[in-house]
């Protein structure tokens, strides 16, 4: 046999055996060779399930749809208007350090979460736990908070440190700390107004906080 057609057998006869090897690896244990599984069940990590994951996520809120602030993951918040994946994360890891929110007011809390957005948001959300304090189940806590109209007995915007601003109900540590870091950056407060000036603080939060605060 001439060196041509013995070296075009020896290849017919590797691929022969190459392609075998690839349907027995292809094959379920123990059914013969032929039995070949060429379609198996989508795995829940593949990329296809992914896909249609995301895309489930992202479909455009219902007229009527609603989205439960109090349990929803950060994926299905970010179905919301105008707040997407990044901010969405946010609101869920409010919710697991300082316990969910019970009302859109205490949604405020929330850095990044302002007026605008609470009123943008509020047809499309609703809240399935009780109304919330705002603040972390750990914080230190004030044996006795104002009473709105009881002046004297408000919490001094000018000299009161962070864990007693961090205790004040809807607040928390982030906003506590803005408000300490813009007192000595800008001076004292002139009146309780002018929360208003310090990032992440809205006419809102200012509303919520003004009957446990003074400026003297």
């Amino acid at each position: 046999m001439p060196p041509a057609e013995q070296r075009a057998l020896l290849l017919l006869l590797a691929l022969a055996v190459a392609g075998q090897g690839v349907r027995y690896l292809l094959s379920r244990p123990g059914e013969p060779l032929g039995q070949v599984q060429l379609l198996a069940t989508l795995p829940t990590g593949s990329p296809l399930a992914q896909r249609d994951s995301a895309m489930r996520q992202a479909r455009p809120l219902e007229p009527n749809e609603r989205i439960d602030v109090d349990r929803a993951s950060a994926q299905e918040l970010a179905r919301l208007p105008r707040v997407g994946l990044r901010l969405a994360k946010v609101i869920q890891a409010d919710r697991e350090s300082h316990g969910p929110f019970g009302s859109l007011e205490s949604l405020d809390r929330v850095p990044g979460v302002g007026p605008g957005l609470l009123k943008l948001i509020g047809p499309h959300v609703t809240f399935s736990a009780p109304a919330a304090t705002g603040k972390p189940t750990s914080a230190p806590s004030m044996p006795s908070l104002p009473l709105p109209g009881a002046p004297a007995q408000r919490l001094n915007l000018n000299t009161a440190s962070l864990t007693e601003l961090d205790a004040l109900p809807g607040l928390g540590p982030a906003r506590a700390a803005a408000i300490v870091q813009y007192r000595q950056q800008h001076g004292a407060f002139t009146s309780v107004d002018d929360l208003a000036r310090v990032p992440g603080l809205g006419p809102a939060a200012v509303a919520r906080l003004r009957p446990y605060l003074a400026n003297r």
